[in-house]
């Protein structure tokens, strides 16, 4: 699928990756459809690029078919991306004790569960749509994952969790919805600089982004925005999961 004129759905759009996707749907052409939980930024970005902005609790399912059908409803429902995720830090057992199992549940929530809502309603009202290009493609769904799925670091047992889960259903997913004319694809970045780094100071941004071999630098969130963008526009993208990492393997710690 081409972005131009068409309709994305992005699951955290107010900031961050989501942010980033949402400013490039909209310089391609396409409309974004911000749904986040911040209202006042998500709002502000979507007057801003020319979007549409939708307040939205990725855990709550109901309210995820009640969104993206809205979005299907303004014409069609063309790439969901979902971008929405928090990032706590708690070990298994710390200073105070076990991990907080609410902390935990939460985690996995908004990351995996969020993500599972998103992506099932998505693909429902994807699958009513005509069928589109000559492969009949009916609609493409971009996850987030992490890297941290695949060399979790201390501290990160819930994220990793997470992050884990949204990468295992990408091939499950991908061949339930193929009779459909639907691919899923997965994106795993590195350390990129979102607003979670950004509240850091300088010099740790810096060390951050001097582990990462080539380039030597932390990811710009344009950078993320420009493989989803290949993900929608290849067909020949599907049931995979895509390292954006610049050849980083986290250490421990």
């Amino acid at each position: 699928m081409e972005l131009a004129k068409g309709n994305a759905a992005i699951t955290g759009g107010a900031g961050g990756l989501g942010a980033a996707v949402a400013r490039r749907v909209a310089d391609a052409g396409g409309t974004a459809w911000i749904l986040d939980r911040d209202a006042e930024r998500g709002a502000a970005l979507a007057e801003e690029i020319g979007g549409r902005f939708l307040e939205l609790d990725v855990t709550d399912a109901a309210a995820c078919a009640a969104a993206l059908g809205q979005v299907g409803a303004a014409g069609r429902l063309d790439l969901m991306v979902n971008c929405a995720g928090i990032a706590p830090g708690a070990k298994t057992v710390g200073r105070d004790g076990p991990h907080d199992p609410g902390l935990f549940a939460r985690t996995i929530a908004i990351n995996l569960t969020g993500t599972f809502n998103c992506a099932s309603a998505a693909a429902a009202i994807m699958a009513r749509q005509e069928p589109s290009g000559p492969d009949g493609e009916r609609g493409v769904i971009v996850n987030t994952a992490s890297i941290a799925a695949y060399e979790g670091q201390v501290g990160q047992i819930a994220y990793s969790a997470s992050k884990g889960g949204v990468a295992g259903m990408t091939l499950p997913m991908a061949r339930d919805l193929a009779g459909l004319g639907i691919r899923v694809m997965a994106i795993a970045p590195g350390l990129f600089l979102t607003p979670m780094l950004e509240g850091l100071p300088q010099e740790v941004q810096d060390s951050l982004g001097a582990q990462v071999p080539y380039p030597p630098r932390l990811g710009d969130p344009a950078e993320f925005a420009s493989l989803v963008a290949e993900i929608a526009r290849n067909p020949m993208l599907n049931g995979t999961v895509l390292r954006l990492d610049g050849a980083i393997r986290l250490a421990p710690r």
